[in-house]
């Protein structure tokens, strides 16, 4: 185990959801799984407790504790992609299981993990500032899913 990690609290679906982020993305991997030892608030005995993951090469435990501490946006996952059809795949692999879209590139996938999938090229223009910044900031703002040829055109003062 890691000597720093990212503890993520699961009613009961830590192993599904780990091994959906393996299946999803690249240096991702479900490693242990452990099982309660002992019937606690949020487990049974023999139940699965926690699982040690990776998600983009970022160590993560899930914790089935119960439902008592829902996930908000308080917490997210940002993905950089390098352009529409990654920003796409992950997008779509989220949203399309069971997930939800939201604004600006943020989406919830079916646990209530909150996911920024993020173009690169969105980031370059906010970086960028000025007003290629404000213009890629505008054109964002009427985005779910962000479109890599709509934060360009904007860039450029197009459209």
């Amino acid at each position: 185990m890691h000597k720093n990690t990212i503890c993520l609290w699961f009613d009961n679906a830590a192993e599904e959801a780990a091994r959906f982020y393996a299946a999803t993305f690249p240096d991702s991997s479900v490693g242990a799984i452990i099982r309660a030892p002992l019937d606690n608030p949020g487990t049974r005995a023999g139940d699965v407790v926690i699982v040690e993951f990776t998600v983009l090469g970022i160590p993560c435990i899930g914790l089935n504790g119960g439902p008592i501490f829902p996930q908000t946006e308080a917490f997210s996952f940002q993905v950089m992609t390098e352009d529409q059809p990654e920003t796409d795949r992950y997008w779509d692999a989220i949203v399309g299981n069971g997930g939800a879209e939201s604004a600006c590139g943020w989406c919830k996938d079916r646990w209530g993990i909150n996911w920024q999938i993020t173009p690169r090229s969105l980031t370059e223009a906010l970086a960028a500032g000025g007003d290629e910044a404000a213009r890629a900031f505008a054109a964002m703002m009427t985005m779910q899913k962000i479109d890599v040829a709509g934060i360009d055109a904007a860039r450029r003062g197009e459209g």
